[in-house]
């Protein structure tokens, strides 16, 4: 079946930033580098000379063993700790709401600045513990198979309140280290992907930031490879991203034929394939990733064909690419515009990527129960019921 006719949406939304006024009172130390913290702390008063090592300990503080409180930091002097109390806070995303699929998996509704609400995800494994992570509130994009892409874009996040959902899940999970403990080398919290809601290379900066905290060696220490970046291909960022991030990366592919991706990732009408492609295919030499992983969303009818799976191997062959192909049950959703392929036809596209040499894991669904699961991303405030004509309208789908 061929691909519905193109959506009239714009690539990306137009996008009006309001420079938001700095808040009266104590700043935020949360998602500022160390040289920023540096700098805020000496405007507060803290000698030049002494700047640097109080920075230090207050990172270690806030990010190691997770403290927002500055009368427990036991070696800053009580003089000094009531100047930052002044002039300072360690603030994060506020939850509003948590639920708990049957699953285990763990969907939190946060509050931040400016009354915005945006949805986060933890999901636990034998092996590890994930935490879905949003960049933007809304989403830029206008992916037709995505429910959270069906928000218009509010703002981006800053690397504050992107690290904050790290922080807040960790309390959550009651997993800070306790000074004087005994290191416990186990973490319910140990990978983070930025899949939440969002497209993490819009608000490059931010993630960049907020990434470098959750990476650091005297906070939370996560490495590079345990952390994974999805992007639905903003081509000139990806070099940026290998060299000032160096994340594992992800990309949220969906298609073999410009002309189905255009529709299903509209952002392929800027960036087509063999551009995409051109900028993967030098990604894991610069950040020394071990292979590139294709997320792959199965539609039925649109993308899921044996002709599909084969374009997809030979497309990934000729640009040399390390790479895995995630194939993905589609989460449908009220009113979805597309159905989720079946089984025998998501077994049989897997059958012929792992012929051909490349790992084609099918996502189990998680936290379907709880509208927790990829592409469901939304809002509570933004999730009154639309009808099935408003959502393909606004996909493009039935013109």
């Amino acid at each position: 079946m061929s691909a519905p006719n193109a959506p009239n949406a714009p690539i990306t939304q137009d996008v009006m930033t309001i420079p938001r006024k700095t808040p009266e009172g104590p700043i935020n130390l949360v998602g500022m580098t160390r040289e920023r913290m540096r700098d805020a702390l000496i405007e507060a008063g803290t000698p030049e000379k002494q700047a640097r090592m109080r920075a230090g300990q207050i990172w270690q503080w806030i990010y190691q063993w997770g403290v927002r409180d500055f009368a427990q930091m036991t070696n800053l002097a009580k003089p000094y700790r009531a100047l930052l109390t002044e002039h300072f806070t360690i603030g994060i995303p506020e939850v509003v709401s948590r639920q708990v699929s049957s699953d285990g998996t763990r969907k939190y509704l946060v509050r931040i600045a400016g009354g915005h609400e945006v949805e986060v995800v933890y999901i636990p494994e034998e092996d590890r513990g994930t935490l879905c992570v949003s960049s933007q509130v809304g989403c830029t994009l206008t992916c037709s198979f995505c429910h959270t892409g069906t928000q218009k874009l509010v703002r981006n996040l800053t690397a504050g309140e992107i690290v904050g959902q790290v922080m807040m899940a960790r309390y959550d999970l009651g997993e800070w280290p306790v000074p004087g403990a005994p290191k416990d080398e186990t973490r319910l919290l140990s990978n983070i992907v930025l899949m939440g809601m969002g497209e993490p290379l819009y608000n490059f900066e931010n993630v960049r930031d907020a990434m470098k905290i959750a990476m650091d060696p005297e906070g939370i220490q996560l490495s590079r490879r345990r952390i994974t970046l999805s992007t639905s291909g903003v081509v000139p960022e990806i070099a940026r991203t290998a060299q000032e991030i160096g994340c594992q990366l992800a990309i949220s592919f969906h298609a073999t034929t410009d002309e189905v991706r255009d529709v299903l990732v509209p952002i392929n009408k800027r960036w087509n394939i063999e551009e995409l492609l051109a900028a993967l295919a030098s990604y894991p030499k610069v950040s020394n990733s071990e292979r590139i992983t294709f997320e792959y969303v199965m539609l039925n009818g649109v993308n899921d064909s044996d002709d599909d799976a084969r374009r997809l191997i030979q497309l990934i062959k000729d640009h040399g690419i390390p790479a895995k192909i995630n194939l993905i049950p589609f989460n449908e959703w009220p009113g979805a515009p597309y159905k989720r392929s079946s089984n025998n036809r998501i077994r049989a596209f897997a059958d012929i990527v792992y012929k051909a040499g490349y790992a084609s894991p099918i996502r189990t669904p998680r936290g379907e129960d709880i509208m927790a699961a990829c592409g469901q991303l939304k809002s509570a405030t933004e999730r009154a019921r639309k009808s099935r004509k408003q959502i393909e309208a606004e996909a493009g789908l039935n013109g």
